[in-house]
């Protein structure tokens, strides 16, 4: 399903005129699948924040990625799937939020993380049972604030 697309809400003060650009989701898409790192943000129990660099990869529109039991970041998701992940370039961003969920992919996404695995990192072997961050809202610009825009998914 595709998103709904939007200008996203600003601050007063930070245009000083309306703003008539939006992105593409397919050039947002892009950015994310070809990103060779993550900034991953989960909550620990308590409320604080957790961000953490991970690797991974963005394949039917979702953030599929892993990690030991014993790292906080799985720790934290096992308590609370809500999470966000963003890329490194913080003058044209991309923040993805939504949940997280383990799961054993099918056989034909199986397939297509082990390809996109073996493109971007050169493995081409990812585990059996994966982390599955399905957006809600996405949150990207190339130029703030003249095309920021708002993706969400209802």
């Amino acid at each position: 399903m595709e998103p709904r697309t939007e200008v996203l809400d600003l601050p007063e003060g930070y245009r000083t005129q309306p703003q008539t650009t939006t992105l593409t989701w397919d050039e947002v898409r892009e950015k994310l699948r070809a990103a060779p790192s993550y900034w991953l943000a989960t909550v620990r129990p308590d409320g604080r924040p957790h961000v953490v660099p991970v690797d991974g990869l963005w394949v039917a529109d979702a953030f599929y990625f892993s990690g030991s039991e014993q790292t906080v970041h799985v720790r934290n998701l096992r308590a609370n799937g809500r999470a966000g992940v963003h890329l490194e370039d913080a003058t044209a961003a991309v923040i993805v939020e939504g949940t997280a969920a383990w799961i054993t992919p099918g056989q034909d996404l199986a397939r297509r993380l082990e390809a996109a695995d073996k493109a971007k990192y050169g493995y081409g072997a990812f585990l059996p049972d994966v982390w599955a961050l399905t957006p809600e809202r996405v949150l990207a610009w190339n130029s703030l604030p003249e095309d920021a825009t708002r993706f969400t998914w209802t």
